[in-house]
Order: C-alpha cells, then sequence, then structure tokens
C-alpha cells in the first residue's frame, strides 16, 4: 500500500467544472483508494490505495467522467515523488514568494523540442526548471502576466498537466503523512 496525492485540473475556478469535493473523495475512493482526504476546494485529495499512481490517475478520471460526467486532467504522484519534489526544491536561492513559486505536475516528462518552445517564450524575471515529470516555476510578477503560465495553458508542452503554488505542495507533502 502506499500514500498518493491525486491532482484534478481547472476545477472549482470561475463557472466550469464544479465539483463538490464529497464528490471528489467518493471517485477516488471508488477508483481504488481507501483513507481519502480531500485538501482546499481545488481539486487536491489524498489516500492509501495498492495502484501504482498513473494506474490511480487513470481510474480516477474514469469515475469523475462516468459518475459525474467531469472530463478534466487528473495527476498522481505517491507520497515519496512529493517529497523528492519538496527536498529538490530547485528554485530555492530565487524563489521568495510561495504564492508565485508553482510545481507543475506532468504525465510525462516534455521532450526537447516542447522545452525549446518553452524557453522561446520566457521573459523577464521568469525562471523554470524541469526534472523528470515536474516543472518548477518562479513568477515574480505573478501567474496571470506570466508568458510561461500562457504558453502553458496553450499546450506548449504537449503533455498532461496540472499546477500548485510552493504552500499547496507543502500542505499536500503534510496532508501524506499518517
Amino acid at each position: 500500500m502506499i500514500r498518493a496525492a491525486i491532482l484534478l485540473r481547472g476545477v472549482n475556478v470561475g463557472r466550469g467544472n464544479r465539483i463538490a469535493m464529497a464528490d471528489f473523495a467518493r471517485a477516488v475512493a471508488d477508483a481504488g483508494a481507501s483513507d481519502v482526504r480531500t485538501l482546499l476546494n481545488s481539486g487536491n485529495a489524498v489516500c492509501t490505495t495498492h495502484l501504482d499512481a498513473d494506474c490511480l490517475a487513470a481510474r480516477v478520471r474514469e469515475r469523475l467522467l462516468t459518475d459525474l460526467a467531469l472530463d478534466v486532467p487528473v495527476i498522481a504522484r505517491t507520497a515519496d515523488s512529493i517529497d523528492d519534489v519538496v527536498a529538490l526544491d530547485p528554485l530555492a536561492a530565487v524563489a521568495d514568494d510561495p504564492s508565485r513559486t508553482l510545481v507543475v505536475f506532468l504525465d510525462r516528462a516534455p521532450g526537447a523540442a516542447a522545452l525549446d518552445a518553452l524557453a522561446a517564450v520566457a521573459s523577464g524575471d521568469e525562471v523554470w526548471a524541469v526534472h523528470g515529470r515536474e516543472l518548477h516555476l518562479w513568477l515574480p510578477a505573478g501567474v496571470a502576466d506570466s508568458a510561461v503560465n500562457k504558453a502553458l495553458m496553450k499546450g506548449v508542452l504537449g503533455v498532461t498537466w496540472t499546477g500548485r503554488n510552493w504552500s499547496t505542495v507543502l500542505k499536500i507533502q503534510a496532508a501524506l503523512r499518517p
């Protein structure tokens, strides 16, 4: 059994893709998890499961679509993976505001051409680093005005993704502890 985090993209922001956290928790449980706990109201859950993270993500996505007619990207990471992300913190030397420091969780590592395209749009003081299936971003002007974020929204990486600010990543890590 492993502890895992389930991260949805684009829920409970604006009017679209609304989901009650109780419904989200039920979908995670129906996908093969126990000890499900949601965090915040933005599509974060932690659980215990016998499934690997990618299988769990696929099953949660299927349950959300089948049971709630909600078609959103789903990313899952093990507790160990989240610990590794926090321990790495490659932007610690420059990032001084956790609300403007983001970790973008990817379903697979992006290719070289995608990273070149992302590098071409980065502007100003934005700093980023890719480590495996995570993109770490320092966006000192904020997410809304970020050229990198706008490129992500347009699909420049060609992968499924969802982002969390550093404060939320730390809350997820803490919630994964038994």
